[in-house]
């Protein structure tokens, strides 16, 4: 990975790992046919090396990670604006990897209860029955986490 220009900012992995587990979502970053970018919000989950998410099982963001499974992951935890400054307090976490599609049924099953506890633990006691409906129609993918970095801008110094 490229080396963080701003150092005093950077973070070890655990804080990364952490940032990850925390945001709300994360935005994929793949690449088109041309060249293009294209990116897209995604609820997420990381379970040790892996970085699981779920989707339709096609579309443009299908048909990218088809062609060119390397990708990136963007990650944002705590963002705050504080009053009477001009920046944002935040944390972040970027991930690299290869992006594969989870085929096996235990791992498919698995990664979906994941993502179900972090994201919606209040109707786990639907889960089951919400698998019967859409679980032929939901694929999962796994992120294979090969470089991660953390940063986080610190509050600015009170103003005397």
């Amino acid at each position: 990975m490229r080396k963080m220009r701003r150092t005093d900012r950077e973070r070890d992995r655990a804080f990364a790992e952490a940032v990850v587990d925390k945001c709300l979502y994360a935005v994929l970053a793949t690449v088109n046919d041309d060249g293009s970018p294209y990116c897209v919000p995604l609820s997420i989950v990381r379970d040790g090396e892996w970085i699981y998410f779920h989707c339709a099982g096609g579309g443009h963001k299908i048909d990218n990670l088809k062609s060119r499974n390397r990708v990136c992951l963007s990650c944002v935890g705590d963002a705050v604006e504080p009053p009477d400054y001009f920046t944002v307090v935040y944390e972040s976490a970027i991930v690299s990897g290869l992006a594969e599609e989870a085929l096996d049924d235990a791992e498919k099953k698995r990664a979906l209860r994941l993502l179900c506890e972090r994201h919606t633990p209040a109707n786990m006691a639907a889960f089951d029955a919400e698998m019967n409906r859409e679980y032929k129609a939901t694929a999962v993918w796994k992120i294979h986490i090969e470089e991660i970095s953390g940063k986080q801008r610190p509050p600015p110094e009170p103003r005397v």
